[in-house]
């Protein structure tokens, strides 16, 4: 882009940047920065860059700057703006790839924080594979009340408790005042951080980053060698795909199922594996699950907090209790995922347990089939109660979010039910909408151990109770939960990795003959993402609609 007469005009319009001739011959960083100041996850973002920028110009490079979308889940939760937050990976995704290709950068930094923008930027980076480094944000330090520690999910459960009659209104809005003290992801192991920490076991951020908190001098630090880094890796020539393989995407699941992650990773690690030309399957999180303990358990299923985990060592530390199960596999720092683990070590084994005294023998995620899924369907496990890892009762049948919130609300749903939420899909709702409301909601109530929750969408990372979401195929496009009725019985076996409803074929395709789909306005981008979008099963990624 800067070389030669043809390129004279582009010079002429970098030049009115302010950049000299010698900065002409620099590598040029781009930046992607998802400052907002709107998610509390982002605003800060701008203090980060800052540092970032700073290590780029100390390496001998040039930086130039862009904005990225970002979307706060907590925020569109219940309503329908939360459709286009799944959506937006799709967009932080492109618009990285449009503004790093256009300007010609010779390698680029993400800035990034939560849920949808994390692996929007990860998929860019195997889809673009130029020497590139991710910088997260880092966690928000949890609230505190009556010697309580609080996040956002505090918030979200408290209105069940309030219903219910556990806390006063005076509870009820000090809750929410203190839940969210300042800048930074939500502070429990919900998708955003869960991201983090995968991220970091990708190879694609420095060591330490995923726990570093969003106030912590060690951030800065850490932005500034990100900076650097960049430039480093353009200089090495080091690229992605030189270092991220199918062995890096098994260490991230083992990671994944060890910390006792957000089931959302089940989207996300497939949608960034596909960019990386790694085949993954819904099936594989399954297999790793089964043969990795579970020795971390943070908030929605454990009792410690993000800052917990940081100062227990952070994942270095994770990795060095799971050397034995890791894959070689290299990070973009240059040593090994191996080499991370061996350098570090567990500074709290109340926090990241010995294998032999894990919280489970199997991690966090378990992927469920059966005629109600025949695609399959995933599930928190390390955040269900043991009394329901076998379950069976009547099905409490909505085709919305807010009929079943209402209904939950109102006293209608029992202990022993089985509350179905359906036409929530990629393509249904359209947009895949998180449901944290109505578990929340019902942990609140004191029905996590008695009632289930079945979905063709998903849940938050801050779920917990037998929260079974990606139904697949979903109801919009014909799935068995289309077929679903109110008191149909519904029998789900954790052990046995098993979802039925108590139906013959032959009654469920008859049922399928009849339904209707609901009425759901859908105009612009959502219209576009419901045409091209594939199954939850598959990472639900939009696909063109014929390959060039």
């Amino acid at each position: 882009m800067k070389k030669g007469i043809p390129r004279a005009a582009a010079r002429g319009l970098l030049r009115a940047l302010g950049m000299s001739d010698g900065d002409l011959d620099k590598p040029l960083i781009a930046v992607a920065n998802s400052f907002n100041t709107i998610v509390p996850g982002h605003m800060h973002l701008n203090k980060l860059v800052a540092e970032v920028k700073k290590g780029i110009d100390e390496a001998g490079g040039v930086a130039y700057e862009f904005g990225v979308p970002g979307i706060c889940d907590g925020i569109a939760m219940g309503l329908d703006s939360m459709r286009y937050s799944l959506p937006s990976r799709e967009i932080v995704a492109d618009t990285v790839e449009a503004m790093v290709e256009a300007h010609v950068a010779d390698g680029w930094v993400g800035v990034t924080n939560c849920d949808k923008i994390t692996p929007g930027m990860l998929m860019a980076c195997g889809r673009l594979n130029i020497p590139c480094v991710l910088l997260t944000g880092g966690p928000m330090m949890p609230g505190v009340y009556k010697d309580r520690k609080l996040d956002v999910i505090s918030i979200f459960e408290a209105v069940g408790e309030l219903k219910a009659g556990k806390i006063t209104e005076e509870d009820f809005g000090e809750i929410e005042r203190r839940a969210c003290p300042g800048p930074g992801s939500c502070s429990g192991l919900f998708t955003a951080n869960t991201m983090a920490c995968l991220t970091e076991a990708l190879g694609l951020s420095i060591s330490g980053c995923a726990t570093s908190h969003a106030i912590s001098k060690e951030k800065l630090d850490i932005a500034r060698r990100t900076g650097a880094l960049a430039v480093e890796l353009v200089l090495k020539d080091r690229k992605p795909k030189d270092f991220v393989t199918r062995d890096s995407f098994e260490n991230a699941l083992r990671v994944d199922n060890a910390i006792g992650g957000s089931t959302n990773t089940c989207l996300h690690l497939m949608a960034i594996a596909k960019e990386f030309g790694v085949p993954l399957e819904l099936g594989m999180f399954d297999k790793i699950s089964k043969d990795t303990k579970h020795i971390v358990a943070l908030k929605p299923g454990g009792e410690h907090f993000m800052v917990d985990l940081d100062r227990a060592g952070g994942i270095p530390a994770v990795l060095s209790r799971m050397s034995s199960e890791l894959k070689e596999a290299g990070t973009a720092e240059g040593r090994s995922i191996l080499e991370v683990a061996r350098a570090s070590t567990v500074m709290d084994a109340s926090v990241i347990r010995e294998l032999k005294q894990a919280y489970h023998e199997e991690g966090g995620i378990a992927v469920l089939w059966g005629n109600l899924a025949e695609e399959g369907c995933v599930v928190k496990q390390s955040a269900v109660s043991p009394a329901m890892r076998k379950f069976e009762g009547p099905a409490k049948v909505f085709d919305d979010e807010k009929s079943a919130t209402d209904s939950m609300l109102s006293g209608r749903i029992r202990p022993g039910d089985a509350v179905v939420v359906r036409y929530q899909g990629p393509k249904g709702a359209p947009g895949m909408p998180e449901m944290l409301g109505l578990t929340a909601i019902l942990a609140g109530l004191g029905l996590t151990e008695s009632v289930a929750l079945i979905t063709d969408g998903r849940y938050s990372g801050g779920t917990r109770g037998l929260s079974i979401g990606h139904i697949c195929p979903e109801a919009y496009v014909g799935g068995a939960i289309a077929a679903l009725r109110n008191k149909d019985i519904v029998r789900i076996d954790l052990d046995a990795r098993e979802i039925e409803v108590l139906l013959s074929q032959k009654e469920i395709k008859s049922r399928l003959k009849e339904r209707k789909l609901p009425r759901v306005k859908v105009t612009g981008y959502l219209r576009r993402y419901r045409d091209q979008v594939g199954s939850a099963s598959k990472g639900a990624v939009m696909e063109p609609e014929t390959e060039t």
